[in-house]
């Protein structure tokens, strides 16, 4: 069963006992321009709206996929925007928009904070706004969609300097700096879904030529469509340094382990030289040492002839060894 509210500029809130869908003309009539907000819609909606006179496309993309898109169509228009869910999961819904006579018809499966906002600021709006008609109520219905996202995206640059502090903070090792990297990432891509769509919204309203709003109405979309811009290019801004300090930090991560590859380099090397050293000599060692008949055996001062031998093989390996580059740094 879909949730309604009804909202008349003339009377305010119409509790939704007080209505219902077939007999909506009748209740708005002579009540300036109306709002009717449409939560989860069924069949019933879908019957309303074709015999409203809804176009069967803009039908189709309500209960369909609705892409993001500004037309005009006979009799109304019909906008798809996408706005911030109130879930907390990642992602936007889309918002469908109707615009017939004095009544704006939003349709959307979930629910949608900025609507909340939208609705108290109906209530406050100066008389002069309202008499501009539903193209106001659009404006007011889109402004608040894009304010929703202005302390998001304050919190998203928050995040991104605390984590820029923490990749370039050489005193500690902080953990789940990648995770929260690639999560930030993943936050300001489905934000600039809706900011994007808001924004290209906007400038299909205020084409000229077609412009598909009226022109007392024109400066608060100019203004709203230069919002937009501005959240567009914080978004874009915010992920270009969230991709930067992400590099940053592989960079460092590479740094470190080419580091610790070059000290376990370094200690291999003198293991080896170490070892290789050390061959000739044990092999000296157990042949003078075996239980045969051997020269400087006999010998009361055969021990240090085999010595020298021994010495003489170390300095040729270690002047080898130098020569090559081997001991050097």
């Amino acid at each position: 069963m879909a949730e309604l509210r009804l909202y008349t500029t003339g009377e305010g809130v119409i509790a939704q006992s007080e209505f219902a869908l077939e007999g909506l003309a009748d209740t708005i009539k002579g009540k300036g321009s109306a709002w009717l907000d449409i939560l989860k819609p069924g069949e019933e909606v879908k019957s309303f709206l074709e015999e409203l006179g809804v176009d069967e496309l803009a039908v189709e993309d309500i209960f369909g996929h609705a892409s993001d898109t500004v037309q005009r169509f006979h009799g109304h228009r019909f906008i798809v925007v996408r706005a911030r869910d109130a879930d907390n999961r990642l992602d936007t819904e889309p918002v469908a928009i109707i615009l017939k006579g004095d009544l704006m018809i939003t349709v959307r499966g979930t629910r949608i904070p900025a609507l909340d906002v939208f609705s108290r600021r109906l209530k406050t709006a100066d008389d002069d706004e309202v008499a501009m008609g539903v193209d106001f109520l659009l404006y007011e219905l889109l402004d608040s969609i894009a304010d929703d996202w202005t302390p998001i995206l304050s919190e998203y640059s928050n995040n991104l300097d605390e984590l820029e502090y923490q990749v370039f903070d050489p005193t500690e090792a902080y953990d789940g700096l990648l995770e929260g990297l690639h999560d930030l990432k993943r936050l300001l891509r489905e934000a600039s879904k809706s900011i994007e769509s808001l924004q290209s919204a906007c400038l299909r309203l205020l084409k000229p030529g077609e412009r598909l709003i009226n022109e007392n109405t024109l400066p608060f979309f100019t203004d709203l469509q230069q919002l937009s811009t501005t959240l567009v290019k914080r978004c874009t801004a915010y992920s270009a340094g969230a991709t930067s300090t992400r590099d940053t930090y592989l960079s460092h991560v590479s740094m470190d382990l080419a580091r610790s590859n070059a000290k376990l380099t370094e200690v291999m090397t003198t293991l080896t030289i170490i070892g290789a050293i050390m061959l000739p000599l044990t092999l000296i060692a157990g042949i003078f040492g075996m239980n045969t008949q051997l020269p400087f055996n006999t010998s009361e001062i055969g021990f240090w002839p085999v010595i020298g031998i021994m010495s003489t093989f170390t300095l040729l390996m270690l002047g080898y060894f130098s020569k090559k580059g081997w001991l050097s740094k």
